[in-house]
């Protein structure tokens, strides 16, 4: 066989000078046994070596179905191994170029000529190819996929192709076949496009909860954003009528005096009422902290049936369905209360004619195909559930879809704010909890409440703490207040002055900073939470503990963002009250927190 056509696989032979080579040192210096081994025997080591190695890579392609094939590219010869000579069916070949590129199917040599030319131009290292050739022995046609590396002369001219070619009819075929089958799948694609529509649909109405969803949360956001400056005004107001109201005392009795108590009256109700509202909008964009406790849901009804009554009047009828062996839920007590009674309020007047309000507890699972249908995220498990259901008129699917959308009532003007359902379920949602309305018109109306089970002990059920008087200073006490509201700034200092503490004040946390460098003594910080400056409250608040340790810290704000409260709940340790603030809460709070400093 000439050298164009032989195995390019097969080893060189070894040169036949390599034998009269001296060696590179003495042959006293070699190792006994080199110096047992002569030159023909090294060199028939040689040979034996590289024909193991020559058979090893036989089997290799034997295994792999490949052949390996050498391009001289300038000589235009072509070196294929035995295998790739029996993957083109060839029993003879010249070893030229032209030859074998004659078995390549005439509709592909263009473009694989292209594909070279390209690469070479490109200046290529390697070049991957697929394309059809007529198989010498039996003229069928095959597809092969050849992978080549590409050498170039000093010149950076192509001087050979390098490479493996593997025949990948059977995979070809097979995808074919597979087009085949999909082609056969019409009539069930058919089939199945029915059964898409209607999960299309299910989809559309879950996408447009997202949507509900996505508009509440926008709305629970802007409200948030308002709450803080509209607190901080309410908060001057009323700050304003307690004024007023301490010296009333010292007017003398007059019609002027009285009209004065009655504006007075009437200015203080409208606050408490744009406070209540600030609270259920807060509420609704779960932005309000919420202080957490176990709590028996049985024992929370029954401690509100009266109140529920009382709201409710005498033309509807309150019973209540208590579940034995109710699992114990972890919420906020108060704003639970709260949810009932807006629930009850609602009730009642869907029913102007009197009918039945209905609650009831009762232990429930939510499944993973039940959580899997909600637009929001709610963790399938064990809940208390608390129901609330009425007799009265009912709602319509367009109504349902809106309820619980801040501002949107059914109500007459004047008759509701629409924030009582937001309220509820922006408080179940921070208490991680899931809420549902079931009405049809003319059938009434459920809502169901669903709180996550508690799996500790301690059950508690909400109790009013007795009214005291404003508790005053004891000795020389001295407050730091931290508010970047000058009339709010105002009216809080007088109010602890009047109280009898000592009072710094600072416009933001900078001037605090550098009043509690001083070596006046500072028993505790009253700050807001959200300031200008780059120094939030809560930051304040770390820097000045590090500076006096042993500080104690009053939070005030009227939006808590993320400061001090996380997943609804405050930070542990934190102390705050949430504006408008009167002047008796402020009174309490900041002696509570002294005296459990002294204590």
């Amino acid at each position: 066989m000439s050298q164009s056509e032989s195995d390019p696989a097969a080893p060189p032979s070894a040169p036949a000078s390599s034998a009269a080579q001296p060696a590179p040192s003495s042959v006293a210096a070699q190792p006994a046994a080199d110096r047992a081994v002569g030159p023909n025997d090294r060199r028939a080591l040689i040979v034996t070596s590289l024909r193991e190695s020559e058979e090893l890579l036989t089997l290799a392609q034997e295994a792999g179905g490949f052949g390996i094939f050498e391009w001289h590219v300038q000589s235009g010869t072509v070196r294929l191994s035995p295998k790739l000579r029996s993957l083109y069916g060839l029993t003879d070949f010249d070893g030229r170029y032209e030859t074998w590129l004659g078995q390549v199917f005439r509709e592909d040599v263009l473009r694989l000529t292209a594909d070279i030319h390209d690469a070479f131009t490109a200046h290529a290292t390697e070049v991957l190819q697929e394309f059809r050739f007529l198989r010498a022995d039996d003229d069928t046609l095959r597809w092969m996929e050849r992978r080549s590396i590409i050498f170039y002369d000093s010149e950076a001219r192509p001087a050979r192709l390098v490479g493996v070619s593997v025949d990948v009819t059977e995979r070809k075929r097979a995808i074919v076949q597979l087009r085949a089958f999909a082609d056969t799948l019409e009539e069930s694609v058919k089939a199945r496009t029915r059964e898409l529509e209607a999960e299309n649909e299910a989809r559309r109405k879950a996408e447009e909860s997202l949507r509900q969803a996505q508009k509440m949360e926008a709305v629970g956001q802007l409200t948030g954003g308002v709450a803080h400056d509209f607190n901080n005004l309410l908060t001057i107001v009323m700050g304003g009528l307690e004024i007023i109201e301490r010296q009333l005392p010292d007017l003398p009795a007059s019609e002027a005096a009285q009209r004065i108590v009655r504006a007075r009256d009437m200015a203080l109700q409208g606050v408490q009422r744009a406070a209540l509202l600030t609270q259920r909008l807060l509420a609704f964009s779960r932005q309000q902290p919420l202080s957490p406790q176990p709590i028996d849901a049985n024992k929370l009804v029954s401690g509100i049936t009266d109140l529920l009554r009382r709201t409710i009047g005498e033309a509807v009828s309150l019973q209540a369905v208590m579940a034995g062996g109710l699992w114990t839920t972890h919420a906020d007590p108060n704003q639970l209360e709260n949810a009932l009674v807006n629930l009850a309020v609602n009730a009642r007047d869907a029913m102007p004619s009197g009918g039945t309000l209905t609650i009831e507890t009762q232990n429930c699972y939510l499944d993973d195909s039940y959580v899997g249908t909600l637009a929001e995220p709610v963790k399938a498990g064990q809940y208390v559930m608390i129901a609330v259901a009425d007799s009265g008129v009912g709602m319509d699917q367009t109504t349902l879809q809106r309820a619980f959308e801040p501002f949107f009532t059914t109500k007459d003007v004047g008759k509701g704010t629409g924030l009582g359902l937001s309220q509820v379920y922006g408080f179940v949602r921070q208490s991680a909890g899931h809420v549902r309305i079931y009405s049809e018109p003319d059938e009434g109306t459920a809502v169901k409440i669903y709180l996550p089970r508690h799996f500790g002990t301690g059950a508690n059920s909400a109790v009013d703490l007795p009214a005291r008087s404003a508790p005053r200073a004891i000795g020389t006490e001295c407050i730091l207040v931290v508010e970047d509201d000058d009339a709010l700034r105002a009216y809080t200092t007088e109010i602890l002055r009047d109280l009898g503490y000592w009072v710094l004040e600072a416009r933001h946390g900078r001037e605090a900073i550098n009043l509690l460098e001083g070596a006046q003594k500072v028993d505790l910080l009253f700050t807001d939470i959200v300031m200008p400056g780059g120094m939030n409250g809560r930051r304040l608040a770390d820097d000045a503990i590090l500076r006096r340790p042993g500080l104690k810290v009053l939070f005030t704000t009227g939006y808590t963002r993320n400061a001090i409260v996380h997943d609804g709940r405050l930070d542990p340790g934190v102390q705050m009250i949430g504006k408008p603030f009167s002047m008796d809460a402020l009174a309490t709070q900041v002696r509570d927190i002294l005296d459990r400093a002294h204590g």
